[in-house]
């Protein structure tokens, strides 16, 4: 199923018609969901491959097998992406492992009354812009995204696929006060403190794990591991569908690389809206945190 060129439509968002089918949506919103699953939950390039490989090696204890020999995406498969159903439909029942990128608003109602675990992963707004900016670039399914000035517009005003980043992080974040089975990981977080963020995850799902365990999570869990790791970094991808000569998948894994895009006119943009649209959200977040800790250090020296 190539659909390259192809904008698959579903209430009111855009999603690539390569990955995505009428079909594969409305089996994503109409899931059953079983109270052993395990969900993890991102906007796109928020950090969703190193959850993945995080919630694979917690449930193994640190043991690399798994993820050395299976591809992320069958191991912990799109919920909306065509395949999905045949993917799970062989996979062990006890403990699935799904991914999703849908709002919260389509795939809410699929999810009440369920105990399932939730994993929402959270990034800087404008680390994902920057992110998604390059790897469109790459992706074949994805359209060009012409300069990061008009791309950035674009990502402001919620009209990429998948929609708009701040409506995803609100609708999701929003529950977290009434949904008790929801977890909130940062990317920040992650980037910061992996083996704390570990034992959270491993706490989270029931799943404690000794130090040498923890360890070894971490390990496999690094930057550097991910991205020569072939079931992780997407390299068995085909050229035709990724590009792999405009970029890598796994590029910088930085905190704070939107700096080295953003002219101060498109930040001091970007803070605007931002603070528009998140009016009202109580959500404080890390990277918040660290610039005020960057500044305060410039302002001394």
């Amino acid at each position: 199923m190539a659909r390259l060129d192809v904008t698959e439509k579903f209430q009111g968002i855009s999603f690539p018609g390569h990955l995505h089918t009428k079909d594969s949506l409305e089996f994503a919103v109409n899931f059953l969901f079983k109270d052993t699953d395990v969900l993890i939950v991102s906007y796109p390039k928020s950090g969703t491959t190193w959850m993945q490989e995080i919630v694979t090696l917690v449930s193994s204890r640190g043991d690399p097998q798994f993820s050395r020999t299976i591809p992320n995406w069958t191991r912990a498969p799109w919920l909306e992406h065509y395949y999905c159903a045949a993917v799970l439909k062989v996979s062990p029942p006890e403990r699935r492992t799904i991914t999703t990128h849908l709002p919260f608003h389509l795939l809410g109602p699929a999810l009440q009354g369920s105990k399932a675990k939730i994993i929402y992963v959270s990034r800087n707004p404008k680390d994902v812009a920057v992110s998604f900016y390059h790897f469109h670039k790459m992706a074949n399914f994805l359209p060009e995204p012409g300069d990061f000035h008009e791309f950035l517009d674009h990502f402001l005003e919620g009209t990429l696929y998948y929609g708009s980043w701040f409506e995803h992080i609100k609708g999701w974040i929003s529950r977290t006060a009434t949904i008790n089975n929801l977890l909130h990981i940062t990317y920040e977080q992650m980037s910061l403190d992996l083996h704390a963020t570990i034992k959270k995850v491993s706490s989270f799902l029931q799943c404690p794990l000794v130090e040498a365990e923890v360890n070894n999570c971490v390990k496999h869990c690094s930057f550097s591991s991910m991205r020569d790791n072939n079931m992780i970094n997407y390299t068995l991808v085909p050229n035709d569908i990724m590009d792999h000569s405009k970029g890598s998948f796994m590029r910088k894994g930085e905190i704070g690389d939107w700096k080295n895009m953003f002219t101060k006119e498109q930040n001091q943009h970007f803070e605007s809206v931002c603070t528009s649209k998140m009016k009202g959200c109580a959500l404080e977040f890390v990277w918040e945190k660290q610039d005020k800790e960057e500044t305060n250090t410039e302002e001394q020296t």
